[in-house]
């Protein structure tokens, strides 16, 4: 049986069944040709003011329904994930321009988030109080409701699974906005999934569209809990529409992480790493490596060898052979990896590898000589682009990466004992020893702080109870209790 063959989703939107959307259609580019893979609906904010009043009603009956029952559905939906890999992986290479170990990647981590999640129901529902009356006293776990998930381009299975998939297993229904740009691989997917994996209608509804979209997906009365993942730019409007409304945002944002090579790193090892760290995907991830800090006893020949690997990717279309990079999302995107680039040189620095493009295709670029205050180092580039830097110290080293306004990943590279003493001090929502910047699992905490975001909030049982239910204090006596008026 094949996933998406069928015609019933092209040009439609998901609101308990496959319907024409009130926002038109919107074609599905490939963007290492520019052909069209297909069609997608689009809502408006009518569409999802009704969504949401079906999902608050459709999880009533969901939130009573038994633990067993609500995860056997995540079973199946991780199971089909496995099942239907390979076609999956097909959309998201051509749909993201991403390679096929990235497609791999997002296939096998949406398995496994739906096979955690289904742990979820049978976990602990809360704790059992002391208390100074004679009553039980009790903190319970209850479904937050109603929550919206909005999703980026980059990873968008990933980072649409993964909060779909705990907050339909803690008894909560869901409205889904991809990226208009991936809705087939972030949106689409995961709709066929949990159709098949037998999810009652109207919890999970998909609501592609754009910006008018995303703030009903805020506002609507019924909606409890936002996920959002994105720019931070947009996440603080939807912190700030949230905050109005005294509503939750589960806010993960940028960053500009920084890789520490400390002194007497492999330099072999080290440069590998680095490629990685900044080359996976096009440079276009969250947790990219956009500052390279290195020992000033390392940096000219750690340099020379990150520009050596950068000179020798191939870069390319996915979908026609084995290539390190493929396109860039679109030409915006494009263009302001671009003038970053450029900005990064008029303000001194040199381009040591890189710094051309050929349609969305960006060479892997490196960039030396730059001070800490130049675009390169101080913004976030979300392309292929290593910034390099040197150190002389440790001391050194913590104060620049703890100048930056985002604090997501840190990678160290080097003596494990010299690590763990920066690991302390820097300023990050994880850490990774030995280890470039980019990592995820589905049963760890992600998240950042500063411009990065709003703490963990995804991942593991702590962080997905955490934000996707409500803490209800409930008391019982035997008896009515008695009172003095």
């Amino acid at each position: 049986m094949s996933l998406l063959t069928t015609s019933d989703w092209h040009g439609k939107i998901h609101t308990g069944s496959w319907t024409t959307g009130s926002g038109g259609t919107m074609d599905v580019l490939e963007p290492a040709t520019g052909s069209v893979l297909g069609s997608v609906g689009q809502a408006n904010r009518e569409d999802v003011l009704a969504a949401a009043a079906r999902a608050a009603a459709a999880q009533q009956e969901w939130a009573r329904t038994k633990p067993e029952a609500r995860a056997a559905v995540l079973r199946r939906a991780g199971q089909f994930f496995e099942d239907h890999a390979q076609e999956i992986q097909g959309w998201i290479m051509r749909e993201t321009g991403g390679i096929d170990a990235k497609a791999g990647l997002e296939t096998h981590v949406a398995a496994n988030e739906c096979f955690d999640a289904a742990a979820l129901p049978a976990h602990p529902a809360g704790d059992v109080l002391t208390s100074n009356e004679d009553r039980w006293s009790f903190a319970r776990r209850r479904p937050a409701g109603v929550v919206s998930v909005i999703s980026p381009f980059n990873f968008p299975l990933i980072l649409s699974i993964r909060s779909v998939a705990p907050a339909l297993a803690l008894g909560n229904a869901v409205l889904l906005k991809p990226d208009p740009r991936t809705t087939v691989s972030g949106g689409v997917v995961i709709m066929r999934v949990f159709e098949e994996a037998g999810l009652p209608a109207g919890l999970l509804q998909l609501l592609p569209g754009g910006a008018d979209v995303g703030q009903a997906l805020v506002e609507a009365p019924e909606v409890r809990v936002i996920s959002f993942t994105g720019s931070t730019a947009a996440g603080r409007k939807v912190g700030e529409a949230a905050g109005r409304l005294l509503k939750r945002a589960h806010l993960e944002l940028g960053g500009n992480n920084a890789l520490i090579v400390l002194p007497g790193a492999d330099l072999d090892l080290a440069a590998s790493a680095g490629a990685f760290g900044s080359f996976l995907h096009q440079g276009q991830i969250c947790m990219t490596t956009g500052r390279h800090l290195v020992h000033e006893s390392l940096v000219e020949e750690y340099t020379a060898r990150l520009a050596d690997k950068a000179k020798n990717l191939p870069v390319g279309d996915p979908a026609s052979g084995q290539v390190a990079l493929g396109p860039i999302i679109d030409e915006r995107q494009r263009d302001n990896i671009d003038r970053l680039v450029r900005d990064a040189k008029d303000s001194g620095a040199q381009i040591a590898a890189g710094g051309t493009y050929e349609g969305l295709f960006y060479s892997p670029t490196v960039l030396t000589g730059l001070t800490p205050d130049n675009p390169a180092w101080t913004q976030e580039i979300f392309g292929p682009v290593a910034p390099v830097l040197a150190f002389s110290s440790i001391e050194e080293a913590i104060e620049l990466t703890n100048a930056s306004e985002y604090a997501l990943s840190v990678g160290i590279l080097g003596d494990v004992g010299l690590a763990m003493e920066v690991a302390d001090r820097v300023v990050s929502g994880k850490v990774h020893i030995n280890e470039q910047t980019v990592s995820d699992e589905a049963n760890s905490p992600f998240g950042g702080m500063g411009a990065s975001g709003t703490g963990s909030r995804f991942g593991g049982a702590a962080a997905n109870i955490d934000a996707f239910t409500e803490i209800q204090w409930l008391t019982m006596r035997p008896e009515i209790a008695p009172y003095p008026f």
